[in-house]
């Protein structure tokens, strides 16, 4: 059973790597730059919110939904690991959130829910993660909501990201992103790999 702060921290980890807030200044900036500061700020908040009720959404009824359809979890487990590890190798070798994220913005969809709350902030990977780490057969009660308080964190560190946007483009560069954007898919890529393995392990009761 892990302790407390390795589930803080290993949750940490995951929903970092997976919302990728670094990730999120040049798709802000690029869906914003038409906008006032009054309006980006509000921006900002809406789609922070949207994200959270999302990412909420797949926290409490993620595992009920599964149950319901007769989806075994170490089944979700494997599959979930497998789309991860495919989002983590298209964060590293493909386009990465910033390069194909400013597409969608270029679109004309330049609103607070797409492309920022979805899939910016609460995208495949971070819906996934939220699941699999709300798992009632590997999470306890205390564990689930210690990772609830840490995606509401993260999410809100996102938040203030999104608000300093024009400070960090400044000091990291749209280059400075997509290789921070790039080595969170590394991450991303080695958790997958460890849930495919864990789910193997529990559905073959290795």
């Amino acid at each position: 059973m892990k302790t407390m702060m390795e589930t803080l921290i290993s949750s940490f980890i995951v929903l970092w790597a997976a919302i990728d807030p670094v990730g999120t200044v040049p798709v802000f900036i690029a869906v914003t730059k038409n906008y006032s500061e009054a309006e980006k700020r509000k921006i900002a908040y809406y789609a922070s919110f949207v994200a959270i009720l999302v990412l909420g959404f797949f926290l409490v009824m993620g595992q009920f939904i599964l149950d319901k359809m007769g989806v075994p979890l170490p089944a979700f487990q494997i599959s979930g690991g497998i789309i991860l590890f495919l989002f983590a190798t298209d964060m590293i070798f493909g386009d990465s959130k910033p390069e194909s994220e400013m597409a969608l913005a270029k679109s004309g969809k330049e609103t607070a829910i797409f492309p920022l709350a979805m899939p910016s902030i609460a995208g495949p990977g971070a819906i996934l993660a939220v699941v699999l780490l709300t798992d009632n057969s590997r999470h306890s009660i205390q564990s689930q909501a210690i990772t609830a308080a840490v995606m509401t964190f993260v999410v809100f560190i996102n938040f203030l990201i999104m608000r300093a946007s024009g400070v960090i483009s400044k000091f990291i560069g749209v280059a400075g992103a997509i290789l921070i954007s790039k080595i969170m898919g590394l991450i991303l890529a080695s958790i997958a790999a460890t849930n495919i393995l864990l789910g193997i392990k529990e559905f073959f009761k290795i």
